[in-house]
């Protein structure tokens, strides 16, 4: 028999499992979402895109600002759930709601725990020159991404990926090991292993101090930092753009065989020195802009040596 499911999300990430988990034929009893937020020029309320989904299929979605209340325990309780699928909802679950479903809470983390634990495994395993990244189905409790997990799905990150690209990469991944789990759950013959304690990581949640690209460091650490931060924040640096120090985001580059002193631009393609080598900018963003190809940007900013960049 299909579970009787409660979701829990909120981002672009979370959407391919709700509808995976659909298409399976597993009863959705409500979808929680964090609440709609003000987003755009004109700063309408947003829904969240698990709402927006959750609406059009004819879910009923709840946006709870608290899961700690008895009433939102009771409501949580009213679902008569089999088991809670939780993909990047946002919000920490108390144990009581955890303890809820008979057959348990089971969260979707894109990183091979108990590596990069936390809010920002994508972006951290970009950043920190990890080879792979992937997905895991974990059964919850009461700790931060420590609980038992169920099963993983690896996949390699190249010196060419983004954390959107990563990102993209791991949604649908995931979404399909989800389905695979909810059905091992469903026919008793769902396996858990403790995670080990060794080689635990914490993913902090990316810092807009930290952003600011260092031109001091190798040409693939810089590189990496660029990549695990594009599109969001977006790692960036200043340039001197008709005698005025502007800032821009770096959202692609690739690596380039050359030398020079940190932050030198080596011709006039955008290729830029790092303390060993140099990446070369292939998409970047100007304040106030939009993101474009480093060729369209040349064409009304030609920039050439000699030019340090900040």
């Amino acid at each position: 028999m299909p579970l009787r499911l409660i979701f829990m999300g909120t981002p672009d990430f979370a959407v391919p499992t709700l509808l995976d988990l659909v298409a399976r034929g597993h009863e959705i009893a409500a979808a929680y979402t964090r609440v709609a937020k003000p987003a755009g020029r004109g700063m309408k309320l947003q829904l969240s895109p698990v709402e927006q989904e959750a609406r059009r299929l004819g879910i009923p979605v709840l946006t709870p600002s608290t899961l700690k209340t008895p009433e939102a325990l009771e409501e949580f309780s009213a679902h008569q759930a089999d088991a809670a699928v939780v993909v990047a909802y946002g919000m920490i679950l108390p144990k009581t709601i955890l303890d809820t479903p008979k057959l348990g809470c089971f969260n979707l983390h894109a990183s091979l725990l108990p590596r990069w634990r936390g809010a920002a495994p994508i972006n951290r395993a970009i950043m920190e020159g990890d080879a792979e990244s992937g997905v895991m189905v974990m059964k919850m409790d009461a700790g931060l991404d420590t609980g038992d997990v169920a099963m993983a799905e690896r996949l390699a990150i190249t010196d060419t990926m983004t954390a959107a690209d990563l990102h993209d990469a791991l949604a649908p991944l995931g979404a399909d090991l989800m389905v695979r789990a909810m059905g091992a759950l469903e026919r008793g013959r769902l396996q858990l292993t403790k995670q080990s304690e060794e080689g635990v990581t914490y993913a902090a949640k990316i810092e807009k101090a930290e952003a600011r690209i260092d031109w001091n460091k190798p040409s693939r650490a810089v590189l990496r930092h660029i990549h695990g931060l594009s599109p969001f924040p977006g790692a960036w640096c200043e340039m001197a753009i008709e005698g005025e120090q502007m800032r821009a985001k770096i959202l692609r580059c690739e690596l380039i065989d050359r030398s020079g002193s940190p932050g030198d631009l080596l011709d006039d393609r955008l290729t830029v020195a790092c303390k060993e080598g140099a990446i070369r900018i292939l998409e970047l963003q100007r304040a106030g802009k939009g993101a474009m190809k480093a060729e369209e940007f040349l064409r009304g900013t030609p920039l050439k040596p000699p030019m340090r960049l900040a």
